[in-house]
């Protein structure tokens, strides 16, 4: 079985009658949805608050119920990918694009699974994967220069096409050689004016779902 469909297994195995179900946005995450939409037609009754616009298509594709962040008081579970996880459980995500709404979604949910296969363990954030970050069209290439005096590389997503957001935004893709003050670097990128949100999700994962060759791995924040 694909890996990432076996961890998006076992994520859905948490999620129970009359949850608040966040559904993220990605490759990993399309397999929750799909598997939840399934679980739905057999009688299962949740409620999903989609991540991006693909998601939320992804979702009535599968016949799960959708509501809005401000219809609800908050968010039971979420079910997302990420691109890196280091030994504290903190992530680099939004690799896809939507990582504001993601973060949105992530800080109202009660507990937060990330579903990952074994290749997207880091010791440090920053190894393996650029940052994302969304920052207003207005002025774009400003920001990016000043994202730059932070010590990476800021390489817009999507090049001479460049990506837009769900939020009419754009994405810089910025490559340290790797992220060893997370919480400085968070710091300072919000301090940018331009700078709308970085992928840095930082205290946020409460569980991690990692699938490998040996099996299926669960990690607790705090265990």
């Amino acid at each position: 079985m694909d890996r990432k469909r076996a961890a998006a297994e076992r994520a859905i195995g948490m999620v129970r009658d009359g949850m608040i179900v966040g559904l993220g946005t990605g490759s990993t995450s399309a397999h929750a949805i799909e598997l939840l939409g399934r679980r739905v037609a057999e009688g299962l009754s949740i409620r999903g608050v989609p991540t991006s616009l693909g998601t939320e298509q992804l979702a009535i594709k599968a016949g799960i119920p959708l509501t809005s962040l401000d219809e609800v008081e908050r968010v039971d579970l979420t079910i997302d990918g990420a691109d890196e996880v280091d030994p504290h459980l903190d992530l680099i995500k939004g690799m896809g694009g939507a990582l504001l709404r993601e973060k949105i979604v992530a800080f109202a949910s009660e507990e937060e699974v990330i579903i990952v296969d074994d290749s997207k363990l880091v010791q440090v954030l920053g190894t393996k994967s650029p940052l994302p970050v969304e920052v207003l069209p207005f002025g774009h290439l400003r920001t990016a220069r000043a994202l730059e005096t932070l010590g990476c590389k800021a390489v817009l997503k999507g090049g001479a096409r460049p990506f837009v957001t769900d939020n009419g935004n754009l994405v810089y893709e910025c490559r340290f050689k790797s992220i060893d003050e997370p919480e400085r670097i968070e710091a300072e990128m919000h301090l940018i004016p331009g700078v709308v949100e970085c992928g840095l999700f930082l205290g946020l994962a409460t569980k991690v779902v990692i699938a490998s060759e040996r099996g299926i791995e669960v990690r607790s924040r705090g265990a």
